[in-house]
């Protein structure tokens, strides 16, 4: 075959339709187009409503990619979303964008869903006084626990050992060839997941980036959860409930000045980074409880042994430290795993009476 003469197409067999344009497809739509996000990372998408005119609510969502890795990233997000579109169906599935149309911009990717209801959680989080009160946190960790459970029941599948370690330590030396002390990093992580694997799990969907930057609320129920291109259909459901509590309390002194106590948690200072992470683990007071009591019955729900809350956190960082886009966050993750100690047997005790808010 020549350039010239191109490829040779079979008898009867269409030649592929190519993506349509967004931009034809945004004149078409007759819907209007808000920016309402942009990374700059290697990952790096824009994001796009398409928000009816007269009423302003959003109807479409447009996933934009502009890097070659962020095009591998959406077509991953398309993948795991059209497969949960394909399991029976199930209340949650309402709270997970369809796909309706892949387009393209500039020769790249761009991925258009239905928009989904609420408001992003994180707003909420962000508001002055939300995270000191006792009664708002625990109806947002109540939420996340309602929708993980009927999310992860809904798509159970196998047990397994439960893996919180899969490529986790190849991408760690691969990120920090160079850090002499990786190695003793490595050997307490390998005893950690050895721990965690004498756990039967059944597996199920993972969302991958369980965050409350991704969740979006109505009420005090979970109405929407976004950003699935880190997902997969079938894995270990741990993930997301260690990922939700992680980056709950990572934040807690976002808004407190250094070296002051947080609002409404005597035990946390807005000192060094990781700081809520590090209440949360190893400090008394109201958050602490809920912190653990939400890892304990969820670990319990899914078949762990609720001891296993600290070494499914401590794995949790890690895997942060080895997937994450940004070098900074990493790196940071590394060093808040070196500095939260590993327990004895003796003293891993459940600390988990009562319900899990």
């Amino acid at each position: 075959m020549t350039v010239a003469e191109g490829p040779r197409r079979t008898a009867g067999v269409p030649a592929p339709t190519p993506p349509k344009s967004l931009r034809e497809f945004v004149d078409k739509s007759g819907l209007r187009s808000l920016v309402i996000g942009v990374s700059k990372d290697p990952n790096a998408k824009l994001t796009i409503l398409l928000v009816q005119p007269g009423s302003g609510r959003p109807t479409l969502v447009v996933k934009v990619a502009t890097t070659d890795h962020a095009a591998r990233a959406i077509e991953a997000e398309m993948d795991i979303l059209q497969g949960l579109q394909q399991l029976h169906p199930w209340r949650v599935l309402a709270t997970v964008p369809r796909v309706v149309d892949l387009l393209e911009l500039d020769g790249r990717p761009a991925m258009v869903t239905t928009a989904v209801a609420g408001a992003p959680m994180s707003t909420s989080y962000l508001r002055w006084g939300h995270t000191s009160s006792h009664e708002r946190v625990a109806a947002d960790f109540a939420a996340a626990s309602a929708w993980l459970a009927e999310f992860q029941t809904g798509t159970a599948a196998e047990s397994a050992r439960l893996d919180l370690g899969a490529g986790v330590a190849s991408r760690l030396r691969e990120r920090f060839a160079g850090d002499d002390r990786l190695g003793a990093d490595l050997s307490r992580l390998e005893r950690i997941h050895e721990r965690l694997r004498a756990n039967l799990v059944r597996r199920s969907a993972v969302h991958g980036d369980f965050w409350f930057g991704n969740l979006l609320t109505t009420g005090e129920r979970l109405s929407g959860v976004v950003d699935w291109e880190a997902g997969a259909m079938v894995g270990d459901p741990v993930r997301d409930l260690v990922r939700f509590a992680l980056m709950y309390a990572l934040y807690l002194d976002r808004r407190t000045r250094p070296g002051r106590r947080v609002r409404g948690h005597r035990q946390l200072r807005a000192e060094e980074w990781g700081a809520g992470v590090e209440y949360a683990l190893d400090r008394e007071g109201w958050f602490p409880d809920l912190f653990r009591r939400f890892l304990c019955h969820g670990l319990s729900r899914l078949g762990v042994a609720p001891e296993c809350w600290r070494d499914a956190a401590l794995a949790g960082i890690a895997e942060v430290a080895a997937v994450t886009d940004d070098p900074e966050f990493s790196r940071r993750h590394l060093n808040l795993f070196r500095r939260l100690p590993e327990l004895p047997q003796d003293e891993r005790s459940p600390a988990c009476l009562g319900s899990a808010t």
